[in-house]
């Protein structure tokens, strides 16, 4: 791996060094303060699993968060990639349900497909929602408005719907789908596995801490976003309802409907597997995120 370059730029009390990875992914400038507000950014390094961390600390997030960049092993500097994010199901960087990366890396993944992997961690139990009173609960703005911008300054990536894919199961297969359908002009596909997908209301699985009140939930709940998006989603299939352990019954009301409003999806009813990172559900996601880029 090429070595970081030693000219560091601050950005808000950090440095953040532009670098070139691997076979040269190509340098971008650093982002200013005015391009991601309210952020910091330390000193990239590389962990045990060659997995690039960057640590943030965000006015959008209650403590210190990570974004992790997993990169090709061969890079075209003139190509722009994909990115798929891998969107955690835990706070923090916990491994309850297993490691995002592991089954992308022992596979190949981000080498067969030609993407860029990221996992960006929160500091609370991730719905992908922004809280209705707490500045420091933002999930969904400090997403769309620090990881994503940030990665896409600080690497070589198509910065364009199709080139923002979204993967996820359980909390975060519902916030991949809550992601793109609150903004469809910025995602470009969405998988969610073994998903509590119909839910009605913040009363389970810790998301009243994260959305707060009934009416906030309301703006996040997926098959009102579905019903109100249903004629941008009429092109080609945008989002992905995969597999099941415990949620196959939100999974079949949600294909129910999805096909009530005539809107294209790929939809995979089994096998029932384990519900965890590593169940083996992860290849054919990646397969259906990347179909066609």
């Amino acid at each position: 791996m090429t070595a970081l370059r030693r000219r560091p730029h601050r950005l808000l009390g950090f440095h953040l060094l532009p670098f070139a990875l691997g076979a040269a992914i190509g340098v971008c400038a650093a982002p200013t303060p005015q391009e991601i507000p309210a952020a910091k950014f330390s000193h990239p390094h590389t962990n045990a699993a060659g997995v690039i961390v960057h640590i943030v600390r965000s006015e959008l997030q209650s403590g210190p968060t990570e974004i992790q960049v997993l990169l090709p092993e061969k890079l075209d500097p003139a190509k722009k990639l994909p990115v798929v994010y891998l969107l955690p199901v835990e706070a923090g960087t916990g491994e309850y349900w297993g490691r995002a990366f592991e089954d992308i890396q022992s596979a190949g993944l981000q080498n067969r497909y030609g993407v860029i992997c990221v996992y960006p961690t929160f500091a609370k139990l991730p719905w992908y929602a922004d809280h209705p009173t707490d500045a420091h609960v933002q999930q969904e703005k400090y997403f769309t408005q620090v990881v994503v911008p940030f990665v896409e300054t600080n690497y070589h990536t198509l910065a364009e719907p199709r080139g923002r894919l979204l993967l996820g199961f359980s909390k975060s297969g519902w916030g991949a789908f809550s992601l793109l359908l609150r903004q469809p002009e910025m995602f470009g596909r969405a998988v969610g596995w073994d998903a509590p997908f119909t839910m009605d209301g913040p009363t389970k699985y810790g998301m009243g801490e994260i959305l707060g009140t009934q009416a906030n939930f309301e703006r996040y709940r997926i098959t009102t976003l579905l019903r109100s998006r249903a004629e941008v989603l009429r092109g080609e299939a945008r989002l992905g309802v995969f597999g099941y352990d415990n949620f196959r019954e939100h999974h079949v009301q949600l294909h129910a409907l999805l096909e009530e409003l005539k809107i294209p999806h790929e939809y995979r009813d089994g096998p029932k597997r384990k519900h965890h990172w590593n169940s083996g559900w992860v290849r054919g996601a990646m397969e259906f995120l990347v179909r066609q880029q």
